[in-house]
């Protein structure tokens, strides 16, 4: 078996899973979760309370997080799914309605993950707390996204390593820009 067709295999497997046994109530949960991130308004709530409440580590972590997020939707849905034209998972295998809401862009990557990720990844080192308090929600935007039947476990994992990588880029931009100088 080709490795490809082995991911294609997994990819199935798994999202017929997430579609099928997580119960309604948790889906529910986790439809409103996704729902107060879509168009990163979560994480835009969330960087304006630590602006507020967090003082110089709070701005920090605030900019940071936003600054990630904003290259990784440039990157996961400016690029990557421009790049790819891959088709949403099948309809058939979600026993539940939600595939009637997912948007008719490329599957990959997932942009809704990456934003999170991204998010997240670059708070938490510039305030631990709040990035431990912003992976929960992360995290259950990623579930979400293979539950519903809007993307394959390989286009959130995709996700999370755009949102990793323009993490890493936000926290290292300025150390960078410093030290070429004028």
């Amino acid at each position: 078996m080709r490795v490809s067709e082995g991911l294609r295999r997994a990819d199935r497997f798994v999202a017929q899973q997430a579609g099928s046994r997580i119960p309604a109530r948790a889906g529910r949960v986790l439809s409103a979760v996704e729902e107060a991130a879509e168009s990163s308004k979560l994480w835009c709530a969330a960087a304006a309370a630590m602006a507020v409440s967090g003082g110089w580590q709070g701005r920090k972590a605030a900019a940071t997080g936003l600054a990630a997020l904003a290259v990784a939707q440039l990157v996961s849905n400016g690029l990557g799914k421009r790049l790819t034209d891959r088709p949403r998972p099948p309809k058939e295998w979600f026993p539940h309605d939600e595939t009637d809401d997912r948007p008719d862009s490329s599957s990959f990557p997932s942009g809704h993950t990456a934003a999170a990720v991204a998010f997240t990844a670059a708070v938490a080192p510039a305030w631990p707390a709040a990035g431990a308090a912003c992976a929960v929600p992360a995290a259950m935007v990623a579930v979400e996204r293979v539950q519903s039947g809007a993307h394959y476990p390989s286009d959130v994992a995709a996700g999370a390593a755009v949102g990793l990588l323009t993490a890493r880029l936000a926290r290292h931009a300025p150390h960078l820009l410093w030290r070429r100088g004028p």
